[in-house]
Order: structure tokens, then sequence, then C-alpha cells
């Protein structure tokens, strides 16, 4: 039988912390304490659909092991108690899909897990449209529908939101975002992306200065949120 979330933390506390969320919701699940471990039964079959790993882990760095896990198909949901930004997007750019900062909210980590198993769920790769909260982008149609109304977008724009929606609920880092809106030459132009973002922001926010639609991952990137109840 699949464990869905294999829980990938040596601390038993973190464990019992993320067994008793997970079987609130009814997430099946498995847990391993040590990178070994935790490959071993991501290699199972039928094996796991999301990882939730801690990079403090007693025989490898966490950060090791997340293109192993990314390899065999997991969504990975990095789970650390490290504050660097440079973590953070190293980790993105192994092949994780999100970052979640000890301590953390139940809640809101289960939703993450939640986006994460839909995505696995779904064949939205071969889709030319993607729904997000409170609207879809059609890529073949150019066009976006927000609450139930059609929004204006310029090109750039247009390919700005459809490189966030096709991670929904996910962080794309700012160098991502300018590679694939800009282009590599401009992976460092910072202020490009952040115009763009502002103007997205007034056309589809309700409260353009208080955004729950397109997030602000501070010194690492942005996501578009799948569920306005809870900011991810």
């Amino acid at each position: 039988m699949r464990s869905d979330v294999l829980i990938i933390d040596d601390e038993p506390a973190i464990r019992r912390l993320l067994v008793g969320a997970l079987d609130r919701s009814g997430i099946s699940h498995a847990e391993a304490a040590s990178a070994g471990e935790a490959l071993r039964l991501a290699k199972a079959q039928p094996g796991p659909l999301v990882a939730l790993l801690d990079l403090g882990l007693p025989d490898r760095d966490g950060l090791e092991i997340v293109p192993q896990l990314a390899a065999l198909g997991l969504a990975v949901i990095v789970l650390t108690a490290r504050d660097a930004t440079e973590e953070k997007v190293a980790a993105l750019d192994l092949g994780a899909d999100d970052f979640v900062t000890k301590p953390f909210d139940s809640e809101e980590l289960l939703a993450r897990v939640r986006s994460a198993l839909r995505r696995k769920a779904g064949p939205l790769a071969d889709s030319s449209s993607r729904e997000f909260a409170d609207g879809m982008i059609d890529r073949e149609a150019h066009a976006v529908t927000i609450r139930g109304e059609k929004v204006e977008l310029t090109p750039r724009e247009f390919n700005l939101l459809w490189a966030l929606a096709d991670r929904p609920g996910r962080v794309v880092t700012h160098e991502g975002l300018l590679e694939a809106v800009w282009g590599p030459a401009h992976r460092q132009d910072l202020d490009y992306l952040r115009v763009a973002i502002r103007s997205l922001r007034r056309k589809m926010e309700q409260d353009p200065s208080n955004p729950r639609l397109i997030v602000n991952e501070p010194g690492v990137g942005y996501r578009l949120a799948v569920d306005l109840g809870l900011r991810v």
C-alpha cells in the first residue's frame, strides 16, 4: 500500500507532530530518521508522492538527497530551521518544490502538502491552462480570468503569470522568473521583475497593497496562491 507522504526527520518530536497533522487529514505516511532510510523508502513501489525533508539529518545533509528524491518523482517540501536565503534558493535549484521554515504552522504545511498531492495526481503538465486561487490562465487563448472577469495583460505580464501558474503554490526563484520571462542575460535584473510583479498585482489583486494572490518570499522569489484561505 502506498504511503502518500514520506516524513524525513531525525527528531522524534517533529515526526510525532507531522504524523498527528497528517493523520487528522487522512493522509497516509511513512517515516525515516536518516537519509539512507529515506532513500530506501522512496524507492519502494508504489513509492510516496511527497517528501517532507528536514535538512539536518545525522548521516547526510538533507540538501544532498533533494536531487535523488526529485529524480524518483517525489515532490520535495524542505523543512528547515536554517534562515539563510542562500540555502532556501539552493534547495529550490536542486529540485525542491517548496520550503517551510521551522517553527511552522501545521495547517499551512498541510495546505502545501495537499497542493503537492493534487499536482502529482493530475496531468497538469500536458494542459494548456492553469487554475489558481480565484482565476485561470489559458495559454492557447492567451486569456486570463480572475473572479470571473477577463484581465488584460501585456505579453510580458502574461508570460510572468504563466511562469508562476506553471508551479502553483510553489516558490519560483527570482532568477528562475527572470530567465523564463526576460532570458538568461537578465537573471540578476531584479528591478525588471519587481516592476512587472507590481503591475500584475494592480490588475489582479483586490488590494494590491496587501497581496494575497501573488505572494512574496523575501529574498527568494514569488509564489502564486492556490487557496486564498491560506497564504501558500
